[in-house]
């Protein structure tokens, strides 16, 4: 993401992943627990994360550079499709007025999307109260990285250790560990064979209905050594 006046997201997967609903539900039981309001989530995009995410107990504002996107967004608050605790914010993380404070600041898989990756957490982190959280939700290994990754924006895969590297030195890890892991097993199965730039819809529920089921038993079973995300939460101290 650049913080430019005008921002056009280049990837298409947004509207295929709204369909991913058993997975947006398994990253929220894995994080739930450390959402403290106000939250910030980066990069909303359509509002499909925040529409799991989000209830009226916590104060939530959607940031996100893309004009189109951005009125998608405000346009779901109007009809309530979203919590009316939602709140629409037009740019990125460097454009957020230095004394706004979050307690909870989130990026679902965005962070790849950002080409200074470091620096844009080093501002983030700037935005986060003392004891506040970041959440950080990237995919996982650059073995993995497909025609599917470049077709959408995606700079980078991250490893536990890679990820946690860029995160700044005043924050406190509390988890830091792979998920879906049966779902890494079709990522290499794409990369290897298929090598499709995008996957179908039906592609996608199969993943979402089967195999995230799955790896919802079985990453915990290996300790989340394993997966094709990787999933990290720090405390500011």
């Amino acid at each position: 993401m650049k913080d430019d006046n005008k921002y056009n997201y280049v990837g298409s997967e947004l509207y295929l992943f709204e369909n991913a609903k058993n997975w947006k539900f398994y990253l929220k039981s894995m994080i739930r627990k450390h959402f403290k309001s106000p939250v910030l989530e980066v990069g909303a995009g359509l509002g499909g994360t925040t529409k799991v995410f989000c209830d009226n107990n916590f104060e939530w504002y959607c940031l996100e550079p893309d004009d189109e996107l951005l009125e998608k967004l405000e346009n779901k608050i109007i009809q309530k499709e979203l919590p009316g605790s939602c709140h629409p914010l037009r740019g990125t993380i460097n454009s957020i007025p230095i004394e706004m404070k979050f307690s909870t600041i989130l990026y679902v898989d965005v962070l790849e999307h950002i080409e200074k990756d470091e620096m844009e957490l080093c501002n983030a982190c700037d935005h986060l109260q003392d004891g506040g959280n970041l959440i950080l939700i990237a995919p996982a290994h650059s073995f993995l990285m497909s025609p599917f990754d470049h077709a959408i924006g995606h700079f980078r895969r991250y490893t536990k250790k890679g990820l946690n590297d860029i995160v700044p030195a005043n924050m406190q890890l509390l988890f830091l560990g792979y998920l879906d892991s049966c779902g890494m097993i079709a990522s290499l199965i794409n990369k290897i064979f298929l090598r499709n730039k995008l996957p179908s819809k039906a592609q996608i529920i199969f993943w979402d209905r089967a195999m995230v089921r799955i790896s919802t038993v079985v990453d915990r079973i290996l300790f989340f050594y394993i997966g094709k995300s990787v999933l990290g939460v720090w405390r500011k101290i």
